[in-house]
């Protein structure tokens, strides 16, 4: 079989496609041949190296995917060869054949789209567990989108909207008119100074802020925070730089997130939480598995709608790599095997 590797950390030219053997699934794992995996900014820090807890090359990276079962290894009882399955594998997807614990495996209908489920299964599960688990946003709250017209930031505004929520999104002079598309009132961070702005349309400051980006960004969002208020910090956007990894940004980032978290626990009306897929799926597995039906349920009512940018085949991994910091790439990039 195919898959991605990455040999050494750097920029896309680390990306290879290399020919393996099959794997076979071991103790509570079910093989699944994937029919769509997902790029994104993730897996570009997991390339630069800069990911919190990634692993060392050579590794094939891949942070979620859509297949179905073909092996099932010992011990699994609920998944069956022939299941149509999603994942989120944080990395190591980018294969023809990938090996995954039955208990991360959710159920996936034949009818919908793989691309399109994968978006489901990390975009827009990141934006409905920032918004319903961490934040526990209310209907009628105020909520602050830091990169609103990005993979995330496009869900959040969905989701947002969906459930009453009062939205405000930063982004690019030139994606303001689709984060205004999506109903957020749309802050333009290259021209206007997010932190007055926010306080002159709301007066004491927004309910939630969902900061993607991190580092001194995190530090003005609090600010943004009315009495009562949560920041959601869950981006390393500045430990990256032309695909790379960044020391200034790696410093930078971690001064401001200890600022920012110590500044939280001082604080008597203010909150400072921390948000990571992959953690909270491990200690709450039972939420991945509803939240993944919820969202299931509203792509069937035609209540969200992912993008998919880009369906490329493995062999095309670095190109994909390339057109994640492109603006042509708006939407989820998909590798199909």
């Amino acid at each position: 079989m195919k898959r991605v590797v990455i040999d050494r950390f750097g920029g896309p030219e680390v990306l290879n496609v290399v020919e393996v053997d099959d794997p076979r699934p071991g103790p509570g794992e079910v093989r699944v041949r994937v029919l769509a995996s997902g790029v994104s900014f993730t897996d570009t820090q997991l390339r630069a190296g800069t990911y919190l807890g990634g692993p060392k090359p050579p590794f094939t990276p891949g942070y979620e995917l859509v297949g179905i079962v073909d092996e099932i290894g010992p011990g699994c009882s609920r998944v069956r060869v022939g299941d149509r399955i999603g994942a989120l594998t944080v990395w190591g997807a980018n294969a023809e054949r990938v090996c995954v614990p039955e208990v991360y495996a959710v159920e996936v209908p034949e009818d919908v789209d793989p691309a399109e489920v994968v978006s489901l299964v990390f975009p827009y599960m990141t934006a409905y567990q920032l918004l319903h688990r961490t934040a526990k946003a209310k209907p009628g709250e105020s909520v602050l989108v830091h990169g609103a017209a990005g993979r995330v930031g496009t869900a959040v505004l969905e989701l947002g909207a969906l459930a009453g929520l009062r939205l405000y999104g930063t982004a690019s002079g030139r994606d303001c008119a689709a984060v205004e598309r999506l109903g957020a009132v749309a802050i333009d961070y290259h021209n206007d100074d997010f932190l007055a702005r926010v306080h002159g349309l709301t007066g004491d400051g927004v309910d939630i802020a969902l900061d993607g980006i991190g580092g001194p960004l995190s530090l003005r969002s609090f600010r943004a925070l009315r009495p009562g208020g949560r920041l959601v910090v869950f981006g390393r956007y500045g430990t990256t730089a032309q695909g790379r990894k960044n020391w200034p940004g790696v410093i930078a980032w971690y001064a401001a997130t200890g600022g920012v978290a110590l500044w939280g626990v001082l604080s008597p009306r203010r909150k400072v939480l921390s948000y990571r897929i992959q953690q909270l799926r491990i200690h709450h597995q039972d939420w991945f598995q509803a939240d993944f039906l919820a969202l299931l349920e509203m792509l069937h009512r035609g209540e969200i709608h992912p993008v998919v940018a880009e369906r490329l085949a493995l062999s095309e991994v670095r190109r994909a790599h390339e057109l994640l910091g492109s603006t042509a790439a708006k939407g989820k990039i998909v590798l199909v095997p």
